[in-house]
């Protein structure tokens, strides 16, 4: 029993501090704007900061899910039509749930790998590995 204790400890000692953190992971909320036909999000940079995400990966899914064009301006992003709060948010967090979160320990410690041409969320709180599909 004292060797599998010692054991243990020492697996314990080999994490990573964020494993043992309790802070609690908000999806940010989205500050938007209508001007004409276009809606611009004005805390675009904030949230895929937030999301630990790089922008670029983020703008891809959200112009392939609103089915129109986009593009990255400073620290905001402007899309092409007229799109509410709620809908901005809801892909926000379809796109937490699919690209950040851990699904095996739901902590959003993740990054994105590409391995030939497959990507893969790694979780680097846990080490969990799950296949992910590539934005199109």
């Amino acid at each position: 029993m004292e060797n599998y204790e010692r054991l243990l400890d020492r697996a314990r000692q080999q994490l990573p501090p964020e494993v043992f953190e309790r802070k609690r992971f908000e999806i940010p909320k989205s500050v938007i704007f209508v001007e004409g036909n276009r809606t611009i999000v004005r805390n675009y940079r904030d949230i895929a900061s937030a999301l630990n995400r790089d922008p670029q990966h983020l703008m891809k899914y959200l112009m392939r899910e609103l089915a129109t064009a986009g593009i990255i301006e400073g620290q905001r992003a402007i899309f092409q039509g007229k799109f509410t709060n709620k809908a901005l948010d809801e892909l926000i967090s379809r796109y937490t749930h699919t690209y950040v979160l851990c699904s095996e320990c739901g902590k959003p410690d993740t990054h994105i790998e590409k391995q030939d041409r497959f990507y893969f969320l790694v979780c680097e709180a846990c080490g969990a590995r799950a296949s992910i599909k590539a934005i199109q």
